[in-house]
């Protein structure tokens, strides 16, 4: 496999994916759980099936400038493409600034 930082967005939706509902995942997001939003990027260490099915929707609607350019997205657009999925933009932010932080 790539590098992270190489890799697209789709890959790194795979890459994510791979983790969906792990119990030791779980354990590690809980650690990181609080009131100021210390989880937000353990959420990427071990996704929900429901986060992962709501982030497919929304890279498979997403077009491929948008897909390319995904670490440079601002939030008025991340909001847009988590609208037009119906998913929660809050899981969709979580998402796009993890793959900024990896590119």
């Amino acid at each position: 496999m790539k590098p992270v930082g190489k890799l697209s967005l789709t890959e790194f939706l795979e890459k994510i994916s791979q983790k969906t509902d792990d119990g030791f995942g779980k354990q590690f997001r809980s650690f990181f759980a609080d009131n100021k939003g210390s989880a937000e990027l353990a959420m990427l260490a071990s996704p929900t099936s429901g986060e992962v099915e709501q982030l497919k929707r929304a890279v498979a609607i997403m077009t491929e400038s948008e897909k390319q350019n995904a670490d440079t997205l601002n939030d008025e657009q991340v909001k847009k493409i988590a609208d037009d999925a119906k998913i929660d933009a809050g899981v969709f932010a979580i998402f796009i600034n993890g793959y900024a932080l990896q590119r």
